[in-house]
């Protein structure tokens, strides 16, 4: 448990910094993608670009995800398409090819994009190693009803959907299957033995469960089961353009880079912008322009910043000040409890770190346009008055 503890201090700090880092090259690919626009010979590699970087945040999360835990931040979807495209990405480039036998029919599920992108992503890691030669790899999708009483499955009984990805590879003894999920347990020359144990962590923090089939010589099935969903499906994202706005905005992020290129891509929306490097420089900047009649109408802040008041104490200064405050935590510990359940701490929204264009005009529209006192002043559209460049300067500076 020590060692886990350890473990955890290092992989949030490089989390926390290296989502940081790809926010400003996401918010600048984004950018630069929408000026050029579909037309261009150089937007495919942007899109590559984008993928590539949205897949590096991913990976830095397994650690993470195993040893702080962390609650799901879930939307409800079927699950065909990402199922299909994680595996294909994962496999780019390998020896191994996926067959797919996905029901039509699937249930939809109530799951983390990004960490059941992850669990699929160490499945396939773990067939290609099973598979040094090469060969197919079986991913099978399907609804199934558990009774609550199958001796293997302890999962109560319900509407679930069974995934299965199997190998053809040299198979896992049965000695080592009982301890296959288990941390730092690898019988690889190569590996550290976390991505099964943060698989298995991730589909239990679903009320999921993972089981294992194996036979030397012939291959193993890696088994998941999800439970189904009674939600309506969330609309797909688009890749529409980015939604304009008017408004005044007060970002909070002790990160130059982030706040250079959040206020570079609040402009190009249509917002004025106002930063401040930590919550206590936040809350005097926004009591300032409550107090001048041009209030800020929202306020992005970062959840944490070392050493400084941060998103969760100062949304509560900044409550009492002003209960109808419109806020929204960002930030790159995407696994903090605070980020699934936003709303019981005051925030109106949510975005975790890197985020592109289209995904922060998006949660920008929907709560500025969510209840709460409408305390826009007739010229807010206007240019931000001298002190506030001044303010931005300096922010962006220090």
């Amino acid at each position: 448990m020590s060692k886990l503890e350890a473990v955890g201090l290092l992989a949030g700090g490089i989390a926390h910094d290296f989502n940081n880092i790809v926010t400003a090259i996401l918010g600048n690919l984004s950018l630069i993608k929408t000026e050029l626009g579909p037309a261009h010979r150089f937007y495919r590699h942007l899109e590559d670009a984008e993928t590539a970087s949205l897949r590096a945040r991913d990976l830095s999360h397994q650690l993470l995800t195993f040893s702080k835990g962390g609650a799901p931040i879930k939307k409800t979807l079927r699950i065909n398409h990402l199922l299909e495209h994680s595996i294909q990405f994962a496999l780019r480039g390998s020896n191994v090819h996926p067959a797919f036998y996905i029901s039509d029919a699937l249930w939809p599920v109530d799951i983390d994009e990004g960490q059941i992108s992850q669990v699929l992503h160490n499945l396939v890691i773990n067939a290609q190693q099973a598979m040094p030669e090469g060969g197919t790899l079986q991913v099978r999708a399907e609804n199934y009803i558990a009774t609550g009483t199958e001796k293997r499955l302890p999962i109560p009984a319900g509407r679930y959907i069974h995934l299965s990805v199997r190998d053809f590879g040299i198979g896992i003894k049965k000695a080592h299957l009982d301890k296959i999920f288990d941390p730092y347990f690898t019988t690889k020359q190569k590996g550290s033995g976390f991505g099964l144990s943060t698989s298995y962590s991730i589909v239990k923090k679903h009320d999921g469960h993972m089981t294992v089939d194996s036979e030397l010589g012939k291959g193993s099935t890696f088994s998941i089961y999800l439970p189904a969903s009674s939600k309506e499906v969330e609309p797909p994202a688009t890749t529409e353009a980015p939604l304009r706005g008017k408004g005044k905005i007060l970002v909070m992020d002790d990160e130059k880079s982030v706040r250079r290129v959040l206020g570079e891509m609040l402009r190009f929306l249509g917002y004025e912008v106002g930063f401040a490097e930590d919550g206590s420089e936040a809350i005097a900047r926004y009591g300032e322009a409550k107090g001048s009649g041009r209030p800020f109408d929202l306020i992005i802040m970062d959840l944490t910043i070392p050493g400084e008041i941060g998103g969760k104490e100062a949304i509560q200064k900044l409550l009492a000040v002003d209960p109808d405050v419109k806020a929204i935590v960002s930030s790159g510990y995407s696994n903090d409890p605070i980020m699934a359940d936003y709303a019981q701490y005051g925030f109106k929204g949510v975005m975790a770190k890197p985020y592109k264009l289209d995904q922060l005009s998006k949660i920008l529209h929907q709560v500025m346009a969510s209840g709460g006192k409408d305390h826009t002043p007739e010229k807010r559209n206007e240019r931000m008055d001298a002190s506030e460049e001044d303010g931005r300067d300096q922010a962006d500076t220090t």
